[in-house]
């Protein structure tokens, strides 16, 4: 199971939310018959939801004005890949493919890993790349640079700078400041600005919900996920035939989940081979050491922490974040493990029956 969004946003709670007049849109509850031809939208918010909003907003609003509390990390992406369109023309399809992918991964990987390495010098050229793409002028250190290095959270990319060309037409504009109230027209700001709007996007992010909002439990026990370590990011301690794929932070989600697929599939193989039909991995001290699931700086991780299971401080009970190492571990590792317990149906009666 792939750790999703639940159907219920995180909006906080607006001082005055009930007074404003126009209307007020969740992102994950949008109306299909919102009409916002000619009116003034406010887009709370600095991720991604935000950014990819605004341009698609500014094409038929009045104007878009984005409200952030702080700023974050954008980089302009293009949406054609001109290296993989000219292999595609010159190469078989399917080494075509392969080599675009070789090739994104390491471009990932490279960009990640220097911004750990260098983060002033990435914040540099991150800088240097939207004052290019703002218009002349514009106030980039108060409004896109963040106070985190580069990939302490994730990038936000905009394809083809989509929402830099809306800030430089003037159809959109961001603000950086606090909310004091909803008022009737709008936002009065902590500056005492007040920005006046017909509708009020909140795009302030989400709750977590794991395993599809499935509860587990073992032997008629129910499973309380925050008891539980992560082993190989994929199965839970204590918990039999149970296999679930989360992705990368640091990188495109699906590498992991295609690396995991792998090996959950290799294991059943192993299960078919030795004639087990139960798999469950087994702490080897009650007492390990464990840290948090996911070290990740975004507020919709740190909100859900709480409700996660754990990682431990080695393999198999570390959540790897390096593709190349899982690589070795998931595609070509052994999936027999001292911590993982195989048995069958069978056995595990007449081991009960025994006890």
């Amino acid at each position: 199971m792939v750790t999703t969004a639940t159907t219920k946003g995180s909006p906080p709670r607006f001082e005055g939310r009930e007074r404003f007049a126009g209307q007020i849109v969740h992102p994950q509850h949008w109306p299909e018959d919102l009409d916002c031809a000619g009116k003034k939208v406010v887009v709370i918010g600095s991720g991604a939801t935000a950014v990819t909003l605004t341009p698609a907003l500014a094409d038929t609003a009045g104007h878009v004005t984005v409200l952030q509390r702080s700023p974050t990390c954008i980089l302009p992406v293009a949406s054609q890949d001109v290296i993989a369109n000219t292999l595609r023309k010159v190469l078989p399809t399917g080494l075509a493919h392969r080599l675009t992918r070789r090739k994104n991964i390491a471009l990932q990987r490279f960009v990640w890993r220097t911004s750990q390495r260098h983060p002033r010098v990435v914040r540099r050229l991150i800088r240097a790349v939207n004052i290019r793409q703002l218009p002349a002028g514009h106030p980039v250190d108060e409004h896109f640079n963040p106070s985190y290095a580069p990939w302490d959270q994730r990038l936000c990319t905009v394809p083809d700078a989509d929402l830099f060309k809306a800030l430089k037409k003037g159809t959109a504009s961001v603000v950086t400041d606090r909310i004091a109230t909803f008022t009737e027209t709008g936002i009065r700001l902590e500056s005492g600005r007040d920005l006046d709007t017909d509708i009020i996007v909140t795009a302030t992010g989400l709750n977590v919900q794991l395993f599809g909002g499935m509860a587990l439990s073992v032997e008629d026990e129910p499973v309380d996920f925050a008891d539980r370590a992560a082993f190989k990011g994929m199965m839970l301690s204590g918990v039999p035939n149970f296999a679930f794929a989360i992705g990368y932070t640091n990188s495109s989600w699906t590498l992991e989940v295609g690396l995991l697929c792998e090996h959950f599939t290799r294991l059943l193989g192993h299960m078919d081979t030795i004639g087990a039909d139960i798999c469950r991995p087994e702490l080897p001290d009650p007492a390990m050491p464990t840290r948090p699931l996911l070290d990740f700086g975004a507020g919709y991780v740190k909100r859900s922490l709480h409700m996660m299971p754990r990682q431990g401080l080695a393999h198999p009970w570390l959540m790897s974040m390096h593709y190349h190492s899982d690589v070795k571990l998931l595609r070509g590792g052994p999936v027999e493990d001292d911590n993982l317990r195989f048995t069958s149906v069978a056995r595990h009666a007449k081991a009960r029956t025994s006890a």
